[in-house]
């Protein structure tokens, strides 16, 4: 989503349809009623909000909360439409590709001058790093980083050990060959681990061990074509290894989890996709660490990602109080956090960090080990996607079929991965 396709909307005289159907108690009102919040995932996490916005309810029953609820991709899309009939609600996620997008399309309203939302639990430094363009409005709402995430109990029943974690020995060509050790050596026919090629968050770590950064200051891809080449050189090493999955064993560039679970020692993941995932699988044990790092890598390539939340610039006046009480139960109540678990990603919140510590599960406490150890290490600035950049990781995907269906090189797939999406970048200027 970009300017030009806002334009193209509004100019097409597409407005926003009748008010979805929302759920729980504030479904059945018209949008000029209650507060609207916005949120995606699977229908897990829609019944643990919506536990969560219930406690809420009950707390505050003069406020009415319509829940807007759709999966990731329906969410994107229903928010382009909201977006060019301006018919936005008061309070929703925000999208890692879109956060910039949505930024240039005036979404945000400020949240540091409403007196409902407090902001004492976070230092000025912490605040200082959330701001877009020097102003607090797209505020974090949780923290997770790129993750090698294996199964202790295949690693026990092989008889295996992991190569110990320094970047001596936890380094792409080790894991490749520790893989590839798994896999031929195995009684049980796994493999070392799904294809996992169309990770952002893995890949944006290799492009930072690799001196550049996903995104540039300028709004443009911040790494040269060998480093594409050299992530997509590794992946078809470990393929035509054995050592990971095909495409279509995995159903797909982004494995399905439901589908490869039981077949792959490990996965490359976001750190937080632990806490559901783990949940298919009760019977065994998962944990995970940092990537494999370059042995020849900055020492501040660490980094987490930030996970936002805003509220409309839209937002009517006599409705700001209710949505700035909202917002401080979102980010600052850890019931919430209790209700919903942690499958977003650990809280932005450092107070609530803290009091989640000691409820946490045990793939929560895999998940809040990680962040903390990102957090702990040295770090670069990282920026975030700009408008214009939305369908990357369609575009890597099919670069990733097509490349491991023998119809592009390396060399050529990774020109044109980068040529399209800086076609989508610079078309949105």
């Amino acid at each position: 989503m970009d300017r030009r396709s806002f334009a193209r909307l509004l100019g097409a005289g597409l407005l926003l349809p009748p008010t979805l159907a929302a759920c729980g108690r504030g479904s059945g009102g018209s949008s000029g009623d209650g507060i609207r919040y916005a949120w995606w995932g699977d229908a897990l996490r829609q019944q643990n909000y919506q536990k969560a916005l219930d406690l809420f309810q009950d707390e505050n029953p003069e406020i009415v909360v319509q829940p807007e609820f759709a999966s990731y991709d329906a969410f994107q899309e229903r928010m382009t439409v909201q977006t060019a009939g301006r018919n936005v609600p008061e309070l929703f996620w925000v999208p890692s590709p879109q956060v910039l997008s949505y930024r240039d399309a005036g979404l945000y309203r400020r949240v540091d001058d409403l007196e409902q939302f407090d902001l004492s639990d976070y230092t000025p430094e912490q605040l200082e790093l959330y701001k877009l363009d020097g102003q607090l409005d797209a505020m974090p709402r949780s923290l997770f980083s790129s993750a090698f995430r294996y199964n202790q109990t295949f690693l026990e029943e092989a008889g295996a050990t992991l190569p110990p974690e320094d970047p001596g020995s936890w380094n792409w060509a080790s894991v490749a060959e520790f893989l590839t050790d798994y896999t031929n050596n195995t009684p049980d026919g796994r493999v070392g681990a799904a294809y996992s090629a169309n990770n952002d968050m893995c890949f944006e770590a290799w492009v930072r061990q690799h001196g550049g950064d996903l995104w540039s200051a300028e709004g443009r891809l911040g790494f040269e074509p060998a480093v594409l080449e050299g992530w997509f050189e590794w992946w078809e090493g470990l393929r035509a290894a054995g050592a990971a999955l095909s495409l279509s064993e995995q159903e797909g560039p982004d494995p399905e989890w439901d589908v490869v679970g039981s077949r792959v020692l490990a996965t490359f993941c976001n750190s937080n996709h632990i806490v559901d995932e783990a949940e298919m699988y009760p019977d065994v044990t998962f944990q995970q660490r940092r990537p494999p790092a370059d042995p020849d890598a900055d020492a501040d390539w660490a980094f987490v990602y930030l996970s936002r939340i805003g509220l409309y610039s839209g937002t009517a006046e006599d409705k700001l109080a209710d949505a700035a009480t909202l917002l401080d139960f979102t980010l600052g109540d850890a019931r919430l956090v209790e209700l919903a678990g942690l499958s977003i990603g650990a809280p932005a919140n450092p107070r609530v960090l803290e009091e989640v510590r000691g409820t946490a599960t045990p793939t929560g406490q895999e998940l809040l080990r990680l962040v903390d150890q990102e957090l702990g290490l040295p770090s670069r600035p990282r920026f975030e996607a700009p408008p214009g950049s939305g369908t990357w990781r369609t575009i890597m995907a099919r670069g990733i079929e097509s490349l491991a269906g023998g119809v592009t090189g390396i060399t050529e797939t990774a020109a044109n991965v980068m040529a399209e999406i800086n076609a989508g970048v610079e078309g949105s200027r």
